[in-house]
């Protein structure tokens, strides 16, 4: 290992890398990458946060308030250097193969592939569910069938992927201020509703095993609430191609800007939550399989939250589905790839939407409920693409070895050990 490995950063905020020239100015494009990745991270998961977070008590959900932002900048922050270490134009399924081998490519893209497009399929039922629900619920229209339904929703947002890539952040991006707009008035109209709620727990100090094991199941909640992997690689591909050698640099700051956003903004509303409702009823919440909105508004039967939870939800799972299908397509397309085959750019990607479309359909239309297994299953393989590649491609590859020798990574390393273990034992316990 190089000298810059063996020295220890004082601070785990310090790159070990120097920047000669003077960063670009912020530029409009930046704002919209910051918002797309918000748009990614922050979905439908979010309206789940307030009941897993929480229900573990108060001291619990304080520490991973305190871990949320470094666990969330540091973890992508290094997958966008893996993926910015590569040639240019290369994804991170192209980045893998160039730093170890086409067998270690062709299994980290297919592990990619089914960690990523499960996602997209529970947002495709998730999405179907919710607009009909509204239709029927809250419109009081008959809903179209099922099947025209989901496919009218998927044609739909492939509409938007034929616009391109850009067209996709830029749409996320849009869709971000009434959600943004729409989690702080919830947040805010909480308020004189606080009954102080979760601070009931404050005096009981949990004894250290329980404490430590409240803490280590609810980490990988934390870690996923905030994950916008998928769209890292397209992120990381768009920086070097705009800034060049100071693609890194101006990386971390659009990250670093994403992430402080999410957690402000996230963490409000969690708390707003939790001080409004109960532990017990928290835990109904999650007996019942409820979202925090679809509670609350049973809570106060409140005419206003039960209107504006499926609008809230739909925005909530169209950003995440874009999001996602980015991830999703740069997958497939490097299976095809990898499989031998050589289509053009034009052909694969009719190939990749026509694949989606069908897929997608066919899975909203049958709504099974093994879904929620399947995200499960694919958690430890995200965590491990997210937190423990890109470290260990720092110890590995020369082109990473820059930033070897750094607080942050052990950070990194540890989170995604705790994350993968507290997974895995939830699926044999």
């Amino acid at each position: 290992m190089n000298d810059q490995a063996n020295s220890v950063e004082p601070r785990l905020d310090t790159a070990p890398e120097c920047v000669t020239t003077s960063t670009p100015q912020w530029q409009r494009q930046d704002t919209t990458w910051m918002l797309g990745l918000f748009g990614t991270a922050i979905g439908a998961g979010t309206l789940f946060l307030p009941i897993n977070a929480g229900i573990g008590g108060f001291w619990p959900l304080l520490i991973l308030a305190v871990l949320a932002f470094p666990m969330t900048f540091y973890a992508h922050r290094g997958l966008t250097r893996f993926v910015l270490s590569g040639r240019e134009g290369a994804d991170i399924t192209e980045v893998v193969e160039q730093h170890f081998g086409k067998k270690a490519g062709a299994l980290i893209t297919l592990l990619y592939f089914f960690a990523v497009f499960p996602i997209l399929l529970i947002y495709s039922v998730a999405l179907t569910n919710t607009v009909g629900s509204f239709l029927e619920h809250q419109l009081h229209i008959q809903p179209p069938p099922r099947a025209l339904l989901a496919f009218l929703l998927i044609m739909g947002l492939l509409t938007v992927v034929r616009c391109g890539e850009q067209m996709i952040v830029k749409a996320m991006s849009l869709m971000v201020y009434p959600f943004i707009a729409a989690l702080l008035f919830l947040a805010l109209f909480l308020v004189p509703h606080w009954t102080g709620g979760i601070l009931a727990t404050a005096t009981h100090i949990p004894a250290p095993s329980a404490f430590v094991h409240t803490l280590w199941l609810a980490i990988p909640v934390m870690v996923f609430s905030f994950n916008h992997s998928p769209i890292i690689s397209a992120f990381a591909v768009d920086q070097k191609r705009q800034y060049g050698a100071q693609a890194d640099t101006r990386s971390a700051q659009i990250l670093a800007r994403a992430h402080l956003l999410m957690v402000v903004m996230v963490l409000f509303f969690v708390f707003s939550c939790v001080l409004t409702l109960s532990p017990d009823q928290l835990a109904q919440a999650k007996a019942q399989n409820l979202s925090i909105l679809s509670y609350l508004a049973n809570h106060f039967s409140n005419p206003t939250i039960a209107f504006a939870a499926p609008l809230i939800a739909f925005v909530a799972i169209t950003k995440s589905f874009l999001g996602h299908y980015i991830g999703a397509s740069e997958g497939l397309k490097g299976l095809v790839i990898k499989a031998g085959r050589q289509p053009s750019p034009r052909a694969l990607d009719r190939l990749t939407a026509g694949f989606m479309l069908v897929v997608c359909w066919l899975v909203a239309t049958l709504n099974p409920s093994i879904l929620g297994m399947i995200e499960t299953l694919g958690g430890p393989v995200i965590a491990a693409l997210l937190f423990l590649m890109p470290m260990y491609a720092v110890r590995k590859v020369p082109a990473m070895r820059r930033y070897a020798g750094t607080l942050s990574n052990v950070f990194v390393v540890g989170v995604g050990l705790v994350s993968i273990s507290a997974l895995v034992y939830s699926l044999i316990a």
